[in-house]
């Protein structure tokens, strides 16, 4: 059942700019008579052409709405410079009210761009139909009709013209929810390492669960690569890394590890690397994202390690990729726990509790309960120190800084952090990231 109905006005023939009103007038009255529900949202695209214009033209359409009592409330006219940033105004707007079914009403002309537009600009969280908004014989009117035509590929060259456009009005837009942050370690030596490990703010991201510089997009989320990419570039910028010699960690939830420079496994949850200028990462909500660095040899890593990463072994994997594909020494490797769910907040299933009271007995607490509470980074501490990290070679500052330096809780701290564990599905991701200087 669709949701919303969008308009696109955006690029009509000069000779039907000027019948603007009676054009959307008949296109509303096609809407309310054929549309599957009582009233959908609706959504009209127009150009605009000059500021000045912008008033005169939004009066200009009122008395085409006043008749659609049904759709009071419900039909939004956006003006826009740019396709881009017309849709984009759009998506917020569906977001704000949670609509993903919708129906694109278009000139047969734009429909193989608007394709390109909404691939980019949308996740697969959203469904997409289209119709074919043709000029009558009278040159007056629109009539929707079903799709004639079957989807053509742009050229190459118009792909990449609509991508600069995208690119260039999100770099437009302000920051939300203040400046952005990285928080720092003091044990990774910043004269040889570039490291770090992001907050919520300063991004792009609009949705309240990803806003603010959410650095991950999936296709169960809303958040689409584009932003997740524009929110990279401006972190890059302001930790001095280049967003093109950026990898972050496939995760699996497993204890594979990627050496940088040999054949990338399809996922792996651990990174390590002796090249300069290489920037790796691992993501975090409520996971560790953990870093590595040897300040000897000069190799660095990062691991992704949630409950079942942790019970993997994925820190030691990284630990023992460094060791056998650089020459490290296992007492020269730093290593850093980043932000994460604590064990004031994280509870797993009594089985699963289990494995982690092997570990160590004191990394569960209320351990007969059916949902005990877990200590994932204590026992990534333990697990470290078996396989010979040195201890006070390891940050976590739940025990090492009680004024938390950098091992806040994710679920304890909704300003500063994502956290899936509090957040649902829909969450955000901060990261940790690390690369050698030049």
């Amino acid at each position: 059942m669709v949701e919303a109905v969008l308009i696109d006005l955006f690029s009509l023939p000069a000779n039907l700019q000027s019948n603007i009103q009676g054009l959307l007038h008949s296109t509303l009255e096609t809407i309310e008579k054929c549309s599957s529900i009582p009233a959908p949202f609706v959504y009209v695209m127009c150009s605009q052409r000059q500021e000045s214009k912008r008033n005169s033209e939004q009066e200009s359409l009122l008395p085409a709405l006043r008749d659609f009592q049904s759709l009071k409330k419900r039909l939004d006219v956006v003006h826009a410079l740019t396709t881009a940033a017309a849709l984009y105004t759009i998506k917020q707007r569906l977001d704000e009210k949670d609509l993903s079914i919708i129906k694109i009403i278009l000139p047969t002309i734009r429909k193989d761009l608007m394709k390109v537009y909404v691939d980019h600009l949308f996740t697969a969280v959203y469904q997409f139909e289209f119709e074919d908004l043709q000029v009558a014989s009278d040159c007056k009117n629109l009539q929707i009709a079903e799709p004639q035509s079957e989807w053509q590929t742009l050229p190459t060259q118009d792909v990449v013209l609509i991508q600069s456009e995208i690119q260039m009005y999100l770099e437009s837009l302000p920051s939300l929810k203040g400046e952005l942050t990285i928080l720092r370690s003091s044990l990774i030596p910043d004269d040889i390492f570039l490291h770090g490990f992001t907050t919520r703010t300063g991004g792009i991201s609009y949705i309240p669960t990803l806003s603010s510089c959410n650095l991950f997009s999936s296709s169960k989320r809303r958040d689409p690569q584009v932003v997740v990419k524009e929110n990279l570039r401006r972190l890059a910028n302001a930790a001095g890394f280049n967003p093109e010699t950026f990898h972050r960690v496939k995760v699996d939830h497993a204890n594979a590890v990627c050496i940088m420079g040999k054949t990338e496994p399809d996922s792996y949850d651990g990174i390590v690397t002796n090249q300069k200028g290489v920037t790796i990462a691992a993501p975090g909500a409520d996971c560790i994202p953990v870093l590595f660095a040897d300040p000897v040899r000069k190799a660095c890593g990062a691991a992704h390690s949630g409950w079942k990463g942790t019970l993997l072994g994925v820190s030691m994997a990284t630990v023992n990729a460094m060791v056998s594909e650089y020459g490290c020494n296992v007492k020269d490797i730093l290593v850093v726990l980043g932000p994460s769910v604590g064990p004031c907040c994280y509870k797993l299933p009594h089985e699963s509790a289990k494995e982690f009271h092997r570990i160590d007995p004191k990394c569960v607490r209320l351990f007969d309960s059916p949902s005990p509470y877990i200590d994932i980074r204590r026992a990534t501490r333990v697990l470290l120190e078996s396989g010979g990290i040195l201890p006070e070679n390891i940050q976590d500052d739940s025990v090492t800084d009680q004024n938390q330096n950098i091992t806040f809780c994710t679920a304890c701290h909704p300003e500063k952090f994502y956290s899936h564990f509090r957040d649902g599905t829909n969450f955000g991701t901060q990261i940790g990231f690390i690369s050698i200087k030049d």
